[in-house]
């Protein structure tokens, strides 16, 4: 028996590629996390920047990077053109923002949880938008023709 057989490649190969864009989506959200807190936390705390705004930049931020990692390696193999593809996914994430900003708002403002803790609530709960409107709308060339 070939020990390529037990390879770390082989062993992704069993994962069904819906589960490895969901794995990557969220490996790639992670290092949007942290761009999105790093700049949020610069322009609120060290700046005086309203929350909301710092926020705001924070986020677009995060949406340029992640628009690029999920490009290239999660929803890999695309043939749309970029531009029309970073408006869709422009699209979903402004709406991601709206639902981000106002989850934050009402934990924040409304039921007086710390700003971070909405914050890092918040994204825990748009990442199930975003990704399912990513796979199904934004990248769906590239999964219809991996399944």
């Amino acid at each position: 028996m070939s020990l390529e057989k037990f390879s770390l490649k082989s062993l992704f190969n069993l994962i069904p590629p819906r589960l490895m864009a969901l794995i990557r989506f969220g490996i790639t959200g992670v290092s949007g996390l942290f761009i999105d807190f790093a700049l949020t936390w610069f322009f609120k705390d060290e700046l005086g920047i309203n929350k909301f705004a710092a926020n705001g930049i924070g986020f677009s931020a995060a949406v340029i990077s992640n628009f690029l990692i999920n490009r290239n390696w999660t929803f890999k193999g695309t043939r749309a053109k970029a531009a029309p593809q970073f408006t869709a996914f422009l699209m979903v994430s402004v709406i991601g923002l709206l639902l981000n900003s106002g989850i934050i708002y009402l934990l924040d403002n409304i039921l007086h949880v710390n700003f971070y803790l909405s914050k890092a609530i918040a994204i825990f709960l748009v990442f199930f938008w975003n990704f399912s409107a990513n796979y199904f709308f934004v990248f769906k060339s590239v999964q219809n023709s991996k399944s």
